[in-house]
């Protein structure tokens, strides 16, 4: 993919900061004004926002676009918007928008992608991909690609996270590997983080802006908002400009020079994922237990006694084969399960007792 160095003119980290959304001209500025100038080169806001459901606050439109202009001009900011439709991308053209970046909605359309990239054929402007909702790493390049095929060489990605149907601690399951997939494949192209859309909670974003940092990402993307609780749209996961400030300070730096990178790299990525495999775990072991609770119900209701040998007997039978074949040791899935039966018997029981 034939691409240009555009990050070389930044610091590193890149830091973007702003509003999840435009809401007044005097609320852009006033957030302006508190950034740590130092360390944040890019303004962000939403101006269109895609929202998962009519009728909630879909951004002020246009007119956002002159509170950005008046950012820029008044604090010297570059600035950024969300693109995501090739009239958008016209727009933020005529505006002179310095970074446009298209949302995790969109990318998931490869037809909405090469409108955009038709629209923004051959500029100079450069373009930050969101990955796809879903966690499919070609969509994601295809999105770079049709962006390429266009002549648009100044190119990134922001990883955002990944939507899953139940919700953990996380609101996008970052996936890590996914985004390290990418960099492995596409060295050439930088990686900016968005805490905000992973967490879903202002009081993670330290500890993954420090795991992005870990992992070599070239940048940051975060939510900052002088009065979070009484933000338009996603309150609880931005911060204000002086939590930023704390934030980007403590952050430590891995340097492409440290010796002790690749390490640090492969560690917390072999960390993360235990983390996302213990989630799945956790998640089956629910749908485990809502599912004795529908036999509970069924023995209750047909007079069954909760404890049934034979079909025990048979479970530890079937498992142990399998744990055998998966060079697991009968000792360890014999406690593992016995545990989990225990629990199941336990819920079948005060299903029983209930009234």
């Amino acid at each position: 993919m034939e691409t240009n160095n555009w990050l070389k003119a930044f610091d590193r980290p890149l830091t973007i900061a702003g509003p999840c959304s435009a809401e007044s001209e005097a609320q852009m500025l006033e957030i302006a004004r508190g950034l740590p100038k130092d360390k944040v080169e890019v303004f962000r806001a939403g101006i269109w926002k895609p929202r998962t459901k009519p009728n909630c606050f879909e951004g002020v439109g246009a007119i956002g676009l002159n509170w950005l202009s008046k950012v820029r001009d008044e604090f010297g900011y570059k600035i950024s918007t969300e693109i995501a439709n090739a009239n958008h991308a016209k727009l933020a053209l005529e505006y002179d928008v310095d970074i446009l970046w298209i949302g995790a909605r969109t990318t998931v359309n490869p037809f909405q992608i090469q409108e955009i990239a038709e629209a923004l054929r051959d500029t100079d402007k450069i373009v930050l991909v969101k990955n796809p909702i879903n966690p499919d790493l070609e969509l994601w390049i295809g999105a770079l690609e049709r962006l390429n095929g266009q002549g648009i060489k100044n190119l990134g990605v922001i990883h955002r996270g990944f939507s899953t149907y139940k919700k953990d601690k996380y609101r996008n399951q970052p996936q890590w590997q996914i985004p390290l997939d990418l960099k492995n494949r596409l060295p050439e192209i930088p990686i900016i983080c968005d805490p905000s859309h992973i967490a879903g909670n202002r009081e993670l974003i330290h500890e993954i802006s420090q795991k992005a940092m870990n992992f070599g990402f070239e940048g940051l993307m975060i939510e900052t908002h002088v009065n979070p609780d009484e933000a338009w749209s996603d309150a609880q996961q931005q911060i204000t400009p002086e939590r930023l400030d704390e934030i980007l300070k403590a952050l430590k730096i891995r340097e492409e020079s440290d010796p002790d990178k690749d390490f640090h790299v492969q560690l917390e990525s072999l960390r993360n994922q235990i983390d996302d495999t213990d989630t799945r775990i956790l998640d089956m072991l629910y749908e485990r237990m809502d599912i004795s609770k529908n036999i509970g119900m069924l023995k209750k209701e047909h007079n069954v006694t909760v404890f049934q040998p034979k079909r025990w007997q048979n479970i530890q039978e079937q498992i142990l084969e399998k744990a055998s074949k998966h060079g697991l040791s009968e000792e360890f899935v014999n406690r593992f399960l016995t545990a989990v039966h225990q629990e199941s018997i336990k819920i079948q029981n005060q299903i029983m007792g209930e009234n």
